[in-house]
């Protein structure tokens, strides 16, 4: 976004009654200073990496490494056949299996990522699974119940935001009219019978990866997120009743004025439209709690040291921004996934925000700043005028399946790149300030035999199970598809007797699929 040279009281078009109402207190509608009063001076936001890899045990052992670190909470960073529902022998798997993220094709691989860990004391356990939400929430409920938790004590939160799968990062099973079905069936099942849980993630920060501004960042996701909200209370919830439990997902730029902006403007989009638009009365309704990553996209492989800094400053955009959880990405990420080195250092970055920079003292440090307010409202406008445009297209799916959402994503990915390549936006060692020498770095390289041991695990499994079980299993999942049941119920059975994960996912073929 444009700055100006300087930024006046004559910046703002509204008088002091409509600042005033524009602003309001922290934890205090509308929310645009924080969602609680205190923020930071109560509790430190949620510090959980995103991080996985391998076969279960290996992830299991990168995550209590971090969390003895001094980690609050971890985000599970599935592998791309888990995330596809494809289970380690399909041809499509082969040489995928454990790269990108842990494999978890079973309830007994769930069993063996979570052995160990108390649960019940992490803060926060979030996971990439879109397509495969509704499939992994069930491996979750009948992994703690196995364990003899009380599942209501833990705190999961499931991405579960299929829609921005079409546009973003592309790990989809089903058409969309399917996807927002079963994602609403975890949102449903979460509100009736656990209430402590996150059963939505509205994703922006994969939108933003994807090229968007910020501005597009925000109406996307929201849009997106109405989607599921409009389909819920079709089925008769009230708006207080499910949507305290929603978060969003956004991505922690570098660009630090527009970053603040952002998160302020989204809390106050969101409440004002769960008030005025669908009637909340319960102001945990009207809270837009914010998950933040740091941009993977601005780190690159030259002088790959200096994404150190990047990260930081990242990070701060988000604390000023008053953000509930953050993740910050590893210095190394142009490369491979974290090397246990480059996530501690990851890790160590926001503890040293946390309890070095001074920022945690006051709530919205930057508020009241002409340029923050001014850019505050500036993207409030456009993130309005975006979200009439994609209501008047046919909302969220409509955008997806008529192209336009596609369309202004490259569009605005390529004038970034334009950017870069014309040197108007300036990365240090990429298109400036340049080395001969390149820096050599640890790189994570993961265990070769992770694929065949999984393979062999899942084998033996095979042979371990009651197949009438399962076959009969997979035929009330079908009949409950085809009779528009809420599927959780059903896919919580499916997956005791220790059934895989595609097979769940196959028996689903009724929604028929859209990938191969």
């Amino acid at each position: 976004m444009p700055l100006e040279r300087v930024y006046t009281p004559e910046d703002r078009s509204d008088n002091n009654a409509s600042l005033a109402a524009n602003l309001g207190y922290p934890g205090a509608y509308p929310f645009t200073r924080g969602v609680s009063p205190t923020m930071y001076r109560s509790n430190f936001w949620v510090m959980g990496m995103y991080s996985g890899y391998g076969s279960a045990e290996e992830a299991n052992e990168r995550y209590r490494a971090l969390l003895e670190r001094g980690q609050t909470g971890f985000s599970i960073a599935l592998d791309l056949p888990t995330q596809c529902g494809y289970e380690a022998d399909h041809p499509i798997a082969a040489g995928e299996v454990g790269v990108a993220g842990v494999h978890i094709g079973s309830l007994a691989d769930m069993e063996r990522l979570f052995e160990g860990i108390p649960l019940e004391k992490v803060r926060q356990i979030r996971t990439t699974a879109n397509s495969i939400g509704p499939i992994i929430a069930a491996m979750y409920i009948a992994a703690f119940e196995k364990r003899g938790l009380n599942i209501r004590n833990t705190r999961m939160f499931i991405q579960n935001d299929i829609l921005k799968e079409y546009i973003a990062r592309g790990t989809y099973i089903f058409p969309p009219d399917a996807g927002v079905k079963l994602s609403a069936d975890v949102i449903e099942y979460c509100a009736r019978n656990l209430p402590g849980w996150t059963p939505l993630a509205m994703s922006g920060y994969h939108i933003r990866d994807s090229g968007s501004t910020a501005a597009q960042e925000l109406a996307f996701t929201f849009a997106n997120g109405l989607a599921y909200v409009q389909e819920v209370l079709r089925r008769g919830l009230n708006i207080d009743t499910f949507a305290p439990q929603i978060w969003t997902f956004l991505s922690a730029g570098i660009d630090v004025l527009e970053e603040v902006a952002k998160f302020r403007a989204a809390r106050r989009i969101w409440a004002r439209l769960m008030r005025e638009r669908y009637g909340a009365l319960n102001p945990e309704t009207m809270k837009l709690k914010i998950f933040a990553y740091t941009l993977g996209g601005n780190l690159v492989a030259q002088q790959p040291l200096n994404n150190i800094a990047r990260v930081a400053i990242e990070t701060l955009a988000a604390v000023l921004g008053g953000v509930q959880t953050i993740a910050t990405s590893s210095y190394d990420e142009a490369y491979a996934i974290p090397t246990e080195e480059a996530a501690t250092i990851a890790l160590r970055t926001q503890q040293i925000v946390a309890n070095e920079a001074g920022i945690t003292g006051t709530v919205d440090a930057l508020g009241g700043s002409y340029a923050i307010e001014s850019l505050t409202d500036a993207i409030e406008r456009e993130v309005y005028q975006y979200l009439d445009k994609i209501e008047a297209l046919g909302g969220a799916v409509g955008c997806i399946e008529n192209g336009y959402y596609h369309r202004e994503l490259t569009e605005a990915a390529y004038r970034y790149q334009r950017q870069i390549e014309t040197n108007e936006r300036i990365l240090v060692g990429l298109n400036a300030y340049q080395s001969q020498e390149a820096q050599k770095i640890p790189v994570f390289k993961g265990n070769p035999e992770t694929e065949q041991r999984q393979i062999e695990q899942l084998q033996t499994l095979r042979r371990q199970r009651d197949e009438a079980s399962v076959k009969q299993n997979l035929a009330d999942l079908a009949g409950a598809a085809r009779a528009n049941e809420n599927l959780m119920p059903v896919l919580i059975e499916n997956v005791q007797p220790g059934d895989l994960i595609e097979r769940v996912g196959n028996g689903l073929f009724c929604f028929s699929r859209h990938c191969i």
